[in-house]
């Protein structure tokens, strides 16, 4: 008879009675624990602090409420994307749009306006114009982070150059800096 070199431990074998002991141990634990639960949190000022309520969320410019300057005759304008954040760093929300005239075929040019919330109740407004439609430009690539609004624009060297297909690609950034938006050609990141 061959001789085990590890003896065989009444502990390793299982029977039922090892399995409803830790059944009714575990039992009790959750039970326990549903019984016994912290207090509730609360929150303290310290004394002789006033609380100041958090200003209500300001909802940003809605661009279909608003007359762009822009001339589309018969044609309806088009909003083609908008983005929204706090360009001034007024705490209230601006909302940047770039329109076009809805004509159906062909590329017409965009027009890129900053808008504001009207005072009280009142109606949005554009307070700046960042691309004029004469400039006859088309945004491809637009953007607005921390404050920043940046675009790809494409254009025309010459106005021999049919609209359907422009020939120049111009990226510009726009920050408001001394009361003004200020336009400048964003750095693009380099590879080494």
């Amino acid at each position: 008879m061959q001789q085990s070199a590890v003896p065989e431990l009444a502990h390793t074998h299982t029977s039922p009675i090892h399995w409803l002991a830790t059944a009714t141990a575990l039992a009790g634990v959750v039970a326990l624990s549903s019984v016994l639960q912290p207090d509730s949190a609360t929150a303290a000022q310290a004394a002789g602090t006033d609380a100041k309520a958090a200003p209500a969320a300001v909802a940003p410019p809605d661009p279909a409420a608003v007359a762009f300057p822009i001339e589309c005759g018969t044609a309806k304008v088009l909003v083609q994307k908008k983005a929204s954040g706090d360009l001034d760093g007024d705490g209230r929300p601006e909302t940047v749009a770039v329109v076009r005239c809805d004509a159906g075929s062909g590329t017409p040019p965009n027009g890129v306006y900053v808008l504001t919330q009207g005072e009280g109740a009142g109606k949005p407004r554009v307070v700046a114009t960042l691309v004029e439609p004469r400039d006859r430009l088309s945004v491809s690539e637009f953007a607005l982070r921390d404050g920043t609004v940046t675009a790809t624009l494409l254009g025309y060297s010459s106005s021999a150059v049919p609209s359907c297909c422009p020939d120049v690609k111009d990226r510009a950034k726009w920050q408001w800096k001394d009361g003004t938006f200020v336009r400048s050609t964003p750095s693009e990141a380099r590879s080494v």
